[in-house]
């Protein structure tokens, strides 16, 4: 069986909030997937759920094939990473990484190898005898890791897990928990909001927004081709320039104005049924802004009011005749510059998304080799 979490229209809401809604989610066995999703967005709740802490006001969820929802969580068998520390103060860290273990009620000889085990695969081992207060923060969420992982089990559950450290240590972690997941062969579902974070650590990306799923995919191919407004908005970092348009048939085809430029669309599908004239929203991301060179595009002239460096690149702010604009500008490669300063730029009219207004969904994309 490939599939080892499923969620089945599952819908959850706390009196007149709706949490989540309708979510339709898979999860193949070895998958790391990661949730991401803005602060409050449902993500906890969904894992909750999976637990069975929650149970779904509609829908069903499934565990490697078997419907779940009306079983205790103890019968559910999945390992679980908590946000915060969660660690017992008056124990050793011996005794909080086996306390799973002692619950499930297994003989002191099984417990220390299972330890053990975890310990190493988290390189804590010098630290089983210390109490909590002796461990730096980065050293807290190994133990906590460790702690969700020492129960044997083909899914764990990791809830936004490196929230709180700083990113040195973040960036550590990300790569040993890859390898981890990669060592015990097991489903990771992991939810953090992130971007950066949700990039670097799946295989598989799933975005919830405003307690729906949006859509899913690998990484790159959604961080690239996003099918919705939302994850074209919050994924990624600087996030992206929107701004409104217009959408209009001429005779040469499908054309989007904006205040700024207007550039031919290659629609998705039949797209809207256009009058006159279709409101959307048009979206590019602050990377594919560059500067213009020699009389290229409609030379669009930007002032720059604000710039932020961060060592390998740099995030530019710009005014183009009222209109915020952010660019980013890696490695320096189009070289340096000033805050009151004046730059012509430009961008591929392929990297310009188009969605509709309404529900967000995307209508087409600017058509290959029309520069603006």
């Amino acid at each position: 069986m490939d599939t080892v979490v499923e969620f089945k229209g599952v819908s959850k809401a706390y009196g007149k909030l709706q949490v989540l809604e309708d979510i339709r989610l898979s999860v193949k066995k070895d998958d790391f997937m990661v949730i991401y999703g803005l602060p409050s967005s449902g993500k906890t709740v969904l894992l909750r759920l999976l637990m069975g802490l929650e149970k779904p006001d509609d829908g069903d969820i499934f565990l490697r094939g078997e419907n779940v929802r009306h079983m205790p969580p103890k019968v559910r068998n999945v390992g679980y990473v908590p946000q915060d520390f969660a660690l017992y103060p008056h124990w050793n860290i011996f005794d909080n990484i086996a306390y799973p273990l002692r619950l499930m009620r297994r003989r002191v000889s099984e417990i220390q190898p299972v330890v053990q085990r975890a310990a190493a695969m988290l390189s804590i081992e010098d630290l089983l005898g210390k109490l909590p207060t002796q461990l730096s923060g980065g050293q807290k969420q190994r133990v906590a890791v460790a702690r969700g992982i020492v129960k044997e089990t083909d899914i764990y559950l990791l809830d936004d897990p490196l929230a709180g450290l700083d990113f040195k240590l973040r960036e550590k972690l990300i790569d040993d928990l890859k390898i981890l997941q990669e060592g015990l062969g097991a489903c990771f579902l992991y939810t953090t909001s992130d971007p950066i974070e949700s990039m670097g650590l799946a295989e598989t990306i799933a975005i919830l927004h405003d307690g729906k799923i949006r859509e899913t995919g690998e990484p790159q191919t959604v961080y690239r081709s996003p099918l919705h407004l939302s994850t074209m908005d919050i994924l990624g970092f600087p996030r992206s320039n929107l701004f409104e348009g217009r959408l209009l048939r001429k005779s040469s085809g499908v054309w989007c104005e904006t205040d700024l430029f207007k550039f031919p669309v290659v629609m998705d599908g039949e797209g809207p049924s256009m009058e006159g004239y279709t409101e959307v929203i048009v979206a590019v991301r602050p990377e594919s802004i560059q500067k213009a060179s020699g009389n290229a595009g409609n030379g669009l002239q930007a002032n720059i009011y604000l710039r932020e460096d961060l060592g390998a690149e740099e995030i530019i702010y710009l005014n183009v005749g009222g209109t915020s604009l952010t660019m980013l500008n890696p490695s320096y490669q189009n070289g340096h510059y000033d805050v009151g300063g004046q730059i012509g730029i430009g961008m591929s009219a392929q990297d310009i998304f188009v969605f509709e207004k309404g529900n967000g969904s995307r209508i087409g994309r600017g058509k290959e080799n029309f520069h603006v």
